[in-house]
């Protein structure tokens, strides 16, 4: 009878270590789809982004996605080099000196190739800058919905606290089950800043602000 019972001691055991087992396997196989999830829907959002794009649009991301590029540079490198050599070389004649010493008509067009260029990475930037603001503003509404969620847990928590006729003082309860208004936290934040010169100072050397005249 030990002998049985130490054996169904030592199964349970193993049970109980298989079924933990499994438990941790199903919670990190359900961590991995709600993270999987999340990508794919983060890819949606921005393959939608993508798709709405204009024809012109379209024509600046492939012209910026080739200036960015180490074949921009091997291009450029064996177009000057090509142009030097044939304006500066000891041909007969030099009927193949288009463009002499100091090269003004390959100044002249490299200078407008950095004009369109600039132009195209503008319009890309600011493609790129709207699509960054509409992600600032979801990333401010899921945090809101989430200040509001957090705020209803607290109050039903204090509902359940009550009914079970726990006392518990607590001064920042009150500010936490009031709701965020987020034109106030700026407000505040500013204030902050502006009474604060040191901050001010470490703001303006991080991000650029510019300083208020005297």
């Amino acid at each position: 009878m030990a002998g049985s019972n130490s054996k169904n001691g030592s199964i349970s055991s193993e049970e109980r270590a298989n079924a933990e087992a499994k438990d941790k396997l199903a919670e990190g196989a359900y961590a991995d789809d709600l993270t999987k999830r999340n990508i794919e829907l983060v890819a949606k959002i921005d393959q939608s982004a993508m798709a709405k794009r204009s024809k012109t649009d379209r024509i600046v991301d492939v012209i910026t996605a080739f200036c960015g590029s180490m074949s921009f540079v091997w291009v450029h490198l064996i177009w000057f080099g090509f142009w030097i050599v044939i304006n500066i070389g000891p041909w007969d004649g030099k009927k193949l000196h288009f463009d002499p010493y100091p090269f003004q008509l390959l100044t002249l067009v490299v200078s407008l190739e950095a004009i369109f260029l600039s132009t195209f990475i503008l319009i890309s930037q600011n493609r790129q800058g709207h699509m960054a603001d509409r992600r600032n503003h979801l990333d401010l509404q899921i945090n809101l919905l989430s200040e509001q969620e957090n705020t209803k847990m607290i109050m039903m928590l204090e509902t359940i606290q009550n009914h079970l006729g726990i006392k518990m003082t607590d001064p920042e309860l009150a500010l936490m089950e009031a709701a965020v208004r987020p034109d106030q936290l700026v407000e505040q934040i500013e204030k902050v800043i502006e009474s604060d010169p040191n901050m001010r100072d470490t703001l303006v050397d991080l991000v650029k602000i510019p300083s208020k005249p005297n």
